[in-house]
């Protein structure tokens, strides 16, 4: 009996030293020193600037920030969407401080906010938050700081346009590449006057609010004009009014500026019907029955796109097309003699006129689509070299091209 109590005591400081290490390594982890809310500036007024003074600690140590916010000085805390468990990096713990922006505010609204420490095990320091009568209230800026790219390069972009009208304007010749479907113009509109058939013009489906629609009216101008000049005849059915009386003053002043006012009839450029298919069915009806020499289609097209073309295709007119839509390009390069694809379509315009001011325009679009494509291939250059080197300078300057340059 007395052995056995003898045993239990000298049993007794290790079950203390036990006792005493798991205690310690149970210890919850230290809270943060302070923590303060202000709204995010240059912004909308959606976002809250919280930064987080964190206590002394090796960046070894697995130590997770819980945040919660609430509408209240003392209501239910919720945790913040994405930030139950932040961990700092080790920037953060070099500078003693961790700073996390907290988006999806509402405008005006006051909102209080506390972090909490946890550990690997879970453990949870005391909760440290804003004093009762400090909330945090987001609030709209004059400029959004976010947007701050996109504004240099609209400057970039634009002062290349304007720099390059005035290269223009001064005589420094821009050289702009033979676009066929433009050149054979002349030539479709020659072989219609040597068969003493007519000219089909079809301006798309869509209202004059369609730019597709503006820059086919535009190319409008420069057919009429040989058709003036050829005395061959031009005909013009619209879908939709408003294009219908565009159309009558585009031809109008081309015959005028031809020099042959008195050949042109108003009654060749009429309306037909606002529904798709029954103005193509009039359409097709018409080549068929017709067969003029040569069809242009040109301005916004959908579903009717190949059904025109391989009617033109069939009855032996030499067709020319042009349009943006990328879904409806296949269907008039195959059936087509010429096809403006895409951007073609749109600098018709400065590549019939040489005009200096739309030459400008065009070359400093050119210049806006390098720089951004320079940049492109530098932040995919910078990321690639960062991964494969492993120098966190490449991959934070190319993710900075990525996130807030380009993407902004």
């Amino acid at each position: 009996m007395i052995s056995q109590t003898c045993r239990s005591l000298s049993t007794l400081p290790a079950l203390l030293l036990l006792l005493a290490a798991t205690t310690v390594f149970a210890a919850p982890p230290r809270p943060p020193v302070a923590l303060s809310a202000a709204d995010e500036p240059w912004d909308t007024g959606t976002a809250i600037r919280l930064e987080i003074q964190l206590p002394s600690q090796s960046s070894a140590d697995t130590v997770t920030y819980q945040v919660q916010r609430c509408g209240e000085s003392r209501g239910i805390y919720t945790d913040v969407e994405g930030l139950s468990a932040v961990t700092p990096t080790a920037g953060d713990l070099a500078s003693g401080v961790k700073t996390l922006v907290i988006p999806d505010c509402l405008r005006g609204v006051p909102y209080w906010f506390r972090v909490a420490a946890v550990n690997s095990t879970g453990e949870r320091s005391a909760w440290v938050g804003l004093s009762e009568n400090a909330p945090a209230v987001a609030t709209r800026q004059v400029f959004d700081g976010s947007k701050f790219w996109l504004l240099v390069m609209m400057i970039v972009i634009c002062g290349g346009i304007v720099a390059f009208i005035l290269l223009a304007r001064f005589g420094l010749p821009l050289r702009i590449r033979k676009i066929a479907g433009l050149d054979a113009i002349e030539e479709a509109v020659g072989r219609a006057t040597e068969m003493g058939r007519s000219c089909l013009f079809v301006p798309g489906i869509q209202d004059m609010n369609e730019m597709q629609t503006i820059s086919g009216l535009t190319l409008l101008s420069r057919v009429a004009q040989r058709a003036a000049e050829y005395d061959c005849e031009l005909e013009t059915p619209t879908a939709r009014s408003l294009v219908m009386t565009a159309a009558r003053e585009t031809v109008a002043n081309a015959f005028l500026a031809a020099g042959r006012p008195d050949a042109y009839r108003e009654d060749l450029i009429y309306y037909v019907t606002d529904e798709q298919f029954a103005y193509v069915s009039f359409l097709t009806g018409k080549m068929v029955r017709e067969k003029p020499a040569a069809c242009f289609y040109l301005g916004s097209f959908y579903a009717e796109s190949l059904i025109l073309a391989e009617t033109g295709n069939a009855i032996g007119a030499i067709q020319i097309a042009g349009t943006a839509q990328p879904a409806q390009l296949p269907f008039f390069v195959a059936a087509c003699d010429y096809t403006l694809i895409g951007e073609e379509f749109f600098a018709a315009s400065a590549y019939l006129s040489n005009d200096p001011d739309q030459l400008g325009s065009l070359k400093g679009q050119d210049f806006g689509k390098f720089v951004v494509v320079a940049l492109l291939l530098i932040s995919v250059s910078l990321l690639t070299l960062g991964n494969v080197i492993h120098n966190p300078v490449f991959l934070q300057a190319g993710e900075f091209l990525r996130d807030h340059v380009l993407n902004g």
